[in-house]
């Protein structure tokens, strides 16, 4: 028999999403019957899959070491050399301007730098994380950005962190701004509203007017910060978050963004990237704000927090508007 005794990573959830993360090899349906057949036990007593477990509470495993170990996920060492681009850190999180042409998060497949990678890498070389004595936790990234687009990602360094900014974010309470080129005068705010399909083939989005069945409304506010030599550089809001909906959607408007293959302008993107080598769309999400948290995270409440374009994207911003 294996006693687990769970700690603050582990607590608020339920019993069969921890043991989804500790016997990771294991099914589901092995997991229900174990449970079922009482040996999966909480506290001592008879559990059910939905059994919220809490900080201090037992989980025991009438289950042979070989059998635990043959479920157990394989950690593996973390290999990033990139260095977190840091703007803000406390004890509960990590805010990281992300740099264009790295992922948010690994692909599965072939080893890349990514922000999850890096983050870690980070923690556990300052002794904030420690795999070995963990029993699920992974510091997680909370949101992400396309590899193209730079900006700031949300890391969690433990699960309260991870949950609480999760659910912030589905009630939208994490307001997220972007900064973006695009060619055209764009002389007031607006707030468009449209309806969004996606070609998954492709890759690729439309925008339409109407509604129809499997397209997905979309909001997005456009404020102009400066109109200037044929070009706006806009602060972009979305109200919903959809794939590729800036790019799309100001596409649709007649805007479209600098840098972009897929929905901008072929003459403005050779000119750009024959003067700067910008090959990609230059979308840079640079500014949130914590609305509504509660409990340990409610210090974070009314909190502003603005990451700097880099790289020629800041070169670009400064010839054109400077």
């Amino acid at each position: 028999m294996r006693e687990i005794t769970i700690d603050k990573n582990e607590a608020h959830q339920r019993l069969d999403r921890f043991l989804r993360k500790y016997l990771a090899e294991a099914s589901q349906s092995f997991l229900y019957k174990m449970i079922r057949k009482k040996n999966i036990k909480l506290n001592g007593n008879r559990a059910r899959p939905d059994d919220m477990i809490e900080e201090g509470d037992t989980i025991q495993l009438y289950l042979s070491d070989e059998t635990i170990e043959k479920f157990r996920a394989r950690k593996t060492g973390v290999r990033s050399s990139l260095m977190p681009n840091i703007i803000y850190e406390d004890h509960n999180i990590l805010l990281m301007n992300k740099p264009v042409g790295i992922l948010s998060h690994s692909t599965g497949e072939k080893f890349e730098e990514n922000i999850v990678d890096s983050m870690t890498a980070y923690l556990i070389e300052r002794g904030d994380f420690i795999p070995r004595i963990e029993k699920s936790f992974s510091p997680s990234i909370c949101n992400r950005l396309d590899r193209n687009t730079s900006g700031i990602i949300i890391g969690a360094k433990n699960y309260q962190a991870l949950k609480a900014i999760n659910e912030a974010i589905r009630q939208g309470q994490v307001e997220r701004w972007y900064k973006t080129i695009v060619k055209g005068l764009v002389s007031r705010e607006m707030r468009k509203e449209a309806f969004l399909s996606k070609d998954q083939d492709r890759n690729i989005v439309q925008i339409h007017k109407g509604d129809f069945e499997g397209a997905k409304k979309i909001i997005t506010v456009l404020r102009p910060l400066i109109s200037k030599n044929g070009y706006t550089l806009l602060e972009v809001q979305l109200i919903t978050g959809r794939t590729h909906q800036i790019r799309g959607h100001l596409s649709s408007l007649g805007y479209p963004v600098v840098g972009d293959r897929k929905y901008g302008l072929s003459k403005e993107n050779a000119t750009f990237r024959e003067k700067y080598g910008l090959d990609n769309q230059w979308l840079h999400g640079y500014k949130l704000e914590f609305k509504g948290l509660s409990g340990e995270l409610e210090y974070l409440n009314g909190r502003v927090f603005i990451a700097d374009s880099k790289g020629n994207f800041g070169q670009i911003e400064r010839d054109l508007f400077d």
